[in-house]
Protein backbone atom coordinates (compact mmCIF):
# COMPACT_ATOMS: atom_id res chain seq x y z
CA UNK A 1 0.00 0.00 0.00
CA UNK A 2 1.34 3.76 -1.04
CA UNK A 3 1.88 5.50 2.30
CA UNK A 4 1.54 9.28 2.01
CA UNK A 5 2.73 12.03 4.55
CA UNK A 6 0.82 15.23 5.02
CA UNK A 7 2.18 17.80 6.39
CA UNK A 8 1.75 21.13 7.36
CA UNK A 9 2.39 24.28 9.87
CA UNK A 10 -0.77 25.95 10.69
CA UNK A 11 -0.56 29.41 13.08
CA UNK A 12 -4.44 29.64 13.66
CA UNK A 13 -5.85 25.92 12.42
CA UNK A 14 -7.16 27.12 9.31
CA UNK A 15 -4.01 25.10 7.13
CA UNK A 16 -4.22 22.31 9.73
CA UNK A 17 -7.78 21.62 8.54
CA UNK A 18 -6.92 21.98 5.28
CA UNK A 19 -3.96 18.87 5.57
CA UNK A 20 -6.63 17.05 7.59
CA UNK A 21 -9.35 17.53 4.69
CA UNK A 22 -6.75 16.48 2.17
CA UNK A 23 -5.51 13.45 3.99
CA UNK A 24 -8.95 12.28 4.56
CA UNK A 25 -9.52 12.20 1.05
CA UNK A 26 -6.26 10.41 0.32
CA UNK A 27 -7.59 7.71 3.07
CA UNK A 28 -10.93 7.52 0.41
CA UNK A 29 -8.39 6.21 -2.46
CA UNK A 30 -7.12 3.64 -0.02
CA UNK A 31 -3.86 5.60 0.32
CA UNK A 32 -2.26 4.66 3.90
CA UNK A 33 -1.82 8.16 5.09
CA UNK A 34 0.07 9.92 8.21
CA UNK A 35 -0.84 13.67 9.19
CA UNK A 36 1.87 15.44 11.30
CA UNK A 37 2.56 19.51 11.86
CA UNK A 38 5.99 20.53 10.22
CA UNK A 39 7.70 20.33 13.54
CA UNK A 40 6.97 16.97 14.24
CA UNK A 41 8.02 15.25 10.40
CA UNK A 42 10.35 13.30 10.66
CA UNK A 43 10.93 9.71 8.29
CA UNK A 44 10.22 11.24 5.21
CA UNK A 45 12.16 8.96 3.52
CA UNK A 46 9.99 6.22 4.95
CA UNK A 47 7.42 7.37 2.90
CA UNK A 48 6.40 7.13 -1.39
CA UNK A 49 4.89 10.68 -1.42
CA UNK A 50 4.66 13.56 0.96
CA UNK A 51 2.38 16.54 0.30
CA UNK A 52 3.24 19.75 2.38
CA UNK A 53 1.11 22.46 3.01
CA UNK A 54 1.93 25.88 4.97
CA UNK A 55 -0.10 28.93 5.66
CA UNK A 56 0.75 31.99 4.20
CA UNK A 57 1.45 35.18 6.34
CA UNK A 58 2.97 38.43 4.50
CA UNK A 59 3.34 36.23 1.38
CA UNK A 60 6.31 34.10 3.12
CA UNK A 61 5.55 30.26 4.67
CA UNK A 62 5.82 29.27 8.03
CA UNK A 63 9.70 28.04 9.01
CA UNK A 64 8.63 24.93 10.54
CA UNK A 65 7.23 23.97 6.51
CA UNK A 66 10.44 26.18 5.12
CA UNK A 67 12.49 23.73 7.10
CA UNK A 68 10.59 20.15 5.67
CA UNK A 69 10.97 21.37 2.42
CA UNK A 70 14.80 22.35 2.50
CA UNK A 71 15.18 18.28 4.40
CA UNK A 72 13.84 17.02 1.30
CA UNK A 73 15.89 19.41 -1.27
CA UNK A 74 18.72 18.24 0.63
CA UNK A 75 17.87 14.07 0.44
CA UNK A 76 18.81 12.66 -3.69
CA UNK A 77 16.37 9.62 -2.68
CA UNK A 78 13.38 12.19 -1.18
CA UNK A 79 9.69 11.25 -2.13
CA UNK A 80 7.62 12.78 -4.74
CA UNK A 81 6.11 16.05 -3.19
CA UNK A 82 3.30 18.04 -3.36
CA UNK A 83 2.87 21.61 -2.02
CA UNK A 84 -0.04 23.95 -1.46
CA UNK A 85 -0.83 27.33 0.42
CA UNK A 86 -3.02 28.79 2.13
CA UNK A 87 -4.16 32.38 3.38
CA UNK A 88 -5.79 34.35 1.04
CA UNK A 89 -9.15 36.08 2.37
CA UNK A 90 -11.93 37.59 0.64
CA UNK A 91 -14.22 36.65 -1.84
CA UNK A 92 -12.00 37.39 -4.54
CA UNK A 93 -8.69 36.96 -2.75
CA UNK A 94 -9.41 33.37 -1.87
CA UNK A 95 -9.57 32.44 -5.62
CA UNK A 96 -6.34 33.84 -6.72
CA UNK A 97 -3.34 31.82 -7.56
CA UNK A 98 -0.54 33.19 -5.46
CA UNK A 99 3.30 32.33 -6.38
CA UNK A 100 5.11 30.72 -3.79
CA UNK A 101 7.84 32.69 -1.87
CA UNK A 102 11.41 32.99 -3.86
CA UNK A 103 13.85 30.53 -1.42
CA UNK A 104 10.74 27.85 -1.14
CA UNK A 105 10.35 28.84 -5.09
CA UNK A 106 13.84 27.19 -5.36
CA UNK A 107 13.13 24.30 -3.10
CA UNK A 108 10.28 23.31 -4.23
CA UNK A 109 12.20 23.01 -7.63
CA UNK A 110 14.77 21.47 -6.49
CA UNK A 111 12.53 18.54 -5.27
CA UNK A 112 10.37 18.23 -8.24
CA UNK A 113 7.08 19.33 -6.76
CA UNK A 114 4.03 20.34 -9.37
CA UNK A 115 2.78 24.00 -9.55
CA UNK A 116 1.96 25.21 -6.16
CA UNK A 117 -1.98 25.47 -5.25
CA UNK A 118 -3.45 28.06 -3.16
CA UNK A 119 -6.51 27.95 -1.42
CA UNK A 120 -7.87 30.32 0.74
CA UNK A 121 -7.51 31.11 4.04
CA UNK A 122 -9.68 31.30 7.53
CA UNK A 123 -9.17 34.13 9.55
CA UNK A 124 -11.69 33.89 12.94
CA UNK A 125 -13.31 37.30 14.51
CA UNK A 126 -11.78 36.88 17.70
CA UNK A 127 -8.33 36.08 16.17
CA UNK A 128 -5.38 37.28 18.44
CA UNK A 129 -2.21 39.00 17.82
CA UNK A 130 -2.37 42.96 17.02
CA UNK A 131 -1.89 42.45 13.08
CA UNK A 132 -4.81 39.11 12.86
CA UNK A 133 -7.58 41.32 15.36
CA UNK A 134 -7.07 44.36 13.10
CA UNK A 135 -7.64 42.07 10.02
CA UNK A 136 -10.66 40.61 11.66
CA UNK A 137 -12.79 43.30 11.72
CA UNK A 138 -12.29 43.38 8.50
CA UNK A 139 -12.26 40.41 6.57
CA UNK A 140 -13.08 37.35 9.21
CA UNK A 141 -14.32 34.44 7.53
CA UNK A 142 -13.62 30.79 6.03
CA UNK A 143 -12.81 30.69 2.26
CA UNK A 144 -11.42 27.43 2.45
CA UNK A 145 -13.05 25.43 -0.48
CA UNK A 146 -13.87 21.91 -0.19
CA UNK A 147 -13.96 21.63 -3.64
CA UNK A 148 -10.68 22.69 -4.27
CA UNK A 149 -8.98 21.05 -1.52
CA UNK A 150 -10.62 17.86 -2.86
CA UNK A 151 -9.33 18.40 -6.38
CA UNK A 152 -5.91 18.94 -5.03
CA UNK A 153 -6.01 15.57 -3.35
CA UNK A 154 -7.54 13.58 -6.44
CA UNK A 155 -4.92 15.33 -8.27
CA UNK A 156 -1.98 13.37 -5.88
CA UNK A 157 -3.94 10.17 -5.77
CA UNK A 158 -4.40 10.03 -9.35
CA UNK A 159 -0.40 10.84 -10.04
CA UNK A 160 0.26 7.78 -7.14
CA UNK A 161 -1.61 5.55 -9.28
CA UNK A 162 -0.49 6.82 -12.32
CA UNK A 163 3.10 6.02 -10.77
CA UNK A 164 2.39 2.94 -8.87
Amino acid sequence: MTRVLVVYASKRGGTEGIAEAIADRLREDDLDVDLRPAGKARGLRDYDAVVLGSALYAGRWLPDAVRVLRRLAKDPRHPPVWVFHSGPLGDKGASKPISLPGKVATLAGKVGAPPVVTIGGRLVEDADGFIAGKMAKKVAGDWRSPDDIRAFADRVAAALRFAG
